[in-house]
């Protein structure tokens, strides 16, 4: 999530569709489902779902096997049945945290140069605009490490040279600049400023390599490369014509650049998806004064997806000095041409973002595809599941709001190994054609993935909420989509993870307010209503710590279009009530609020992240390492929720307690930062870890150089947001 707060109260999901609390709470009044959680964990309550093919062994053998991707287990990669690592504790300190034994040393910050011609960043906002078209970006987020051979070929199993791809979601304008952002009523005013910040958005592609135990990055490698908010890009796929047409690119098939690119995804064929998230908010449409140029259909597609205000960095508002110069005027998209087709202005710009982007790390050279067949929506990432020859590839997918939907992807064509050295001419061919899914939560404790397809369902020209007109339309629009096939409402999706032993699946759901889980909808799914207050005694109702959901495929068959689910663990600070609260059963070296970042390790330990302002006031946030068990591997529990006056009983089914010994805290970051993005070598032995925005939440003094935080260069200096490697003092395997 970026450093706009705001940005995830925005709720656009106004259909009629259950939430999954309302589902569940007629699951649990149907005496099946009570006898499905009353028959205990595991393969006898799987058996009762009519899933007996559904896989929830925890056995140490290794997956099926098929081409390696990172994050998959490895021929030979036992699972990891314990921690060996001491919890540390919380803290406030600005400093990063880990444990005895381990070592955390920075790698890559805003404004690291990316070759030799750059010079060195100096961190007082003089930093030139052109010169971040070779700088590290800022809000490092999203990553992945691709093994790299001598000869500079991709290797899944290379450790000790790699390419590093990861996100910069967003900006804190306030230390990018002299003094902050310069705003005039409204209107950005110094347009050296928004260049720079247009340069900062996008990913970053580094070369870097191990000598001994120690990592640094090759500044003047030739695979490092920028991807910036103007950097050339071609649509794919069934969305790329008519609804694309732009000034940029009048048959619709090209758009300039990638914005809020949050988590990330990749392929078996060593390419990276950069997911773009809160990406409306960065456009100007001035709804008051729009709504008058646009159809109804037009309107209705843009509500749903948020496409309105004045932009939340204001880009539209810089003037540009040269004639026909759109770098600034491409960031509104309202009609102000004259044209039929959009050809003459930008009213379409919005509908080019929104999508997953794949990146070939190995060419520098090469263009990225924006990849329509996957969907649009506020894309918080997209997870592979396990890969394996004669079978369609599988991305999982969350849309970062809360209300929203979890989406699959499984493409039309089945995996050959011949294509695992292809670039994006496999993207094209697994990514272009596809079926893309919504999951439905159903009353039996079962799920359903629902086909988003133009001519099923309701998802037809005759739709009276959004005429849809053919699969194009269909892509575009995901969430109407979504909604006209009566998807399950989830609260905030976000970061995935495939388990490489089972194919299990987690998504984190980060959080909810008061607003939307209020007193009278808390129920299985979402079972708790209470007050989780600040040290300073400021209430925090609703579900502010937020809870992590699973579940598995029939027969752990990723093409399924059924599956089972569990809540798998609920964040709480450990000195709340048991039965209410910390269902988890949460100790002080293991408790969390607000999971958002989830990545599973080749040996199956489960790294959780947090992006937290529930927790704060106790410590910062921080990442944790499980080993989690089995799908329903816990009990049925009946929490009493209140809110001083009333009280409501919710029955749910928790996730076995790990305790201790498999859930432990690992890491704490500096001051105001949020802990997000990793990757792992594929030796295990390093951990790249990313410090998102240190400082952010601290008003700026320039003249006393007092800020929020100083990491990770200490002293008096602006922070700034950095990728660190954590390693063994013996060189180990990490979390082992």
């Amino acid at each position: 999530m970026s450093y706009d707060k705001t940005a995830e109260d925005v709720v656009t999901n106004l259909s009629n569709n259950l939430h999954i609390d309302q589902i569940v709470d007629r699951a649990l009044a149907n005496p099946n489902r009570r006898r499905l959680m009353a028959a205990g964990a595991g393969a006898a309550a799987l058996s009762f779902l009519g899933l007996t093919g559904c896989s929830n062994s925890d056995s140490t053998s290794t997956p099926a096997s098929g081409a390696v991707a990172p994050g998959a287990a490895a021929p030979g990669v036992t699972k990891a049945t314990a921690l060996g690592f001491p919890a540390i504790p919380k803290s406030l300190a600005d400093v990063v945290t880990v444990p005895a034994g381990y070592t955390a040393s920075v790698l890559f910050r805003l404004g690291d140069p990316m070759n030799a011609a750059t010079p060195a960043y100096l961190n007082d906002g003089t930093d030139t605009a052109a010169s971040f078209a070779s700088r590290a970006g800022d809000h490092h987020d999203g990553m992945q490490f691709f093994g790299m051979t001598a000869s500079g070929a991709y290797d899944p199993n290379a450790s000790d040279r790699g390419l590093l791809v990861m996100n910069h979601e967003a900006i804190t304008p306030a230390f990018l600049h002299p003094n902050g952002a310069t705003t005039v009523n409204g209107v950005r005013t110094v347009n050296e400023e928004v260049l720079k910040e247009l340069n900062i958005h996008g990913v970053s592609v580094i070369e870097v390599v191990r000598s001994g135990n120690s990592w640094t990055y090759v500044r003047n490698s030739a695979f490092n490369r920028r991807i910036t908010t103007n950097t050339d890009m071609i649509i794919s796929g069934p969305a790329a014509g008519a609804a694309m047409i732009t000034a940029y690119s009048t048959d619709g098939t090209r758009t300039r650049g990638t914005v809020n690119n949050c988590a990330n995804g990749y392929t078996p064929w060593g390419t990276y998806l950069a997911c773009e998230e809160n990406y409306a908010g960065y456009f100007r449409r001035v709804a008051a004064t729009d709504n008058a140029n646009r159809t109804p259909k037009e309107i209705t597609s843009l509500a749903r997806n948020g496409i309105t205000g004045n932009g939340r960095e204001g880009w539209a508002t810089a003037v540009a000095t040269a004639a026909g110069d759109t770098t600034f005027s491409r960031w509104n998209t309202e009609r102000r041409g004259t044209s039929t087709n959009g050809a003459d202005d930008f009213r379409n710009v919005s509908n080019t973002y929104g999508w997953n982007v794949e990146i070939d790390p190995f060419n520098a050279t090469s263009v990225p595809r924006k990849r329509t067949a996957m969907g649009r929506f506020a894309h918080e990432g997209a997870w592979p599941a396990k890969v394996e020859a004669g079978k369609p590839l599988v991305w999982y997918m969350g849309d970062d709001s809360r209300g929203e939907y979890i989406f699959k992807y499984v493409s039309d064509a089945n995996w050959d190994p011949a294509d695992a050295t292809r670039g994006l001419a496999a993207g094209d061919k697994y990514l272009d054609a596809g079926k893309l899914y919504v999951a439905r939560f159903n009353t039996d404790g079962t799920g359903d993935w629902l086909e988003i397809r133009f001519g099923v369902g309701a998802v037809t020209s005759a739709n009276t909420t959004y005429a849809f007109a053919n699969q194009a339309d269909v892509a575009l629009n995901s969430r109407l989509a979504a909604d006209a096939m009566g998807a399950t409402k989830m609260d905030r999706p976000e970061w995935g993870a495939v388990d490489p032993f089972n194919g299990s699946v987690y998504m984190t759901l980060t959080n909810n307010n008061s607003t939307l889980r209020t007193l009278a909808n808390a129920d299985a799914a979402n079972p708790r209503f209470y007050n989780d207050p600040r040290t300073t005694g400021a209430a925090q109702r609703g579900n502010p710590n937020g809870h992590i959901i699973r579940w598995v495929e029939v027969a752990s068959n990723p093409g399924a279009i059924q599956f089972a689910w569990d809540i798998f663990l609920f964040g709480a600070r450990s000195t709340q009530d048991a039965r209410t609260v910390n269902l988890s059963g949460l100790t002080a070296a293991n408790d969390f609020s607000s999971p958002d970042g989830l990545w599973f390790g080749r040996n199956g330990i489960l790294w959780i992240q947090t992006d937290d302002g529930a927790y704060t006031d106790v410590t910062n946030c921080m990442l944790l390492a499980a080993i989690p068990g089995a799908l329903r591997d816990g009990a049925t529990v009946t929490v009493a929720n209140t809110d001083g006056t009333t009280t409501r009983n919710v029955t749910t089914y928790v996730g076995a307690q790990l305790g201790e010994t498999k859930l432990r805290r690992f890491l704490v970051g500096p001051k105001e930062c949020e802990i997000t993005g990793m990757a792992e070598s594929a030796d295990g032995r390093a951990l790249f870890v990313n410090i998102q925005h240190p400082g952010e939440d601290t008003r700026p003094d320039f003249t006393t150089r007092t800020f929020g935080s100083n990491w990770p260069d200490g002293g008096t200096s602006r922070p700034r947001s950095a990728t660190i490697v954590i390693t063994r003092v013996d060189g180990g395997v990490i979390g082992t």
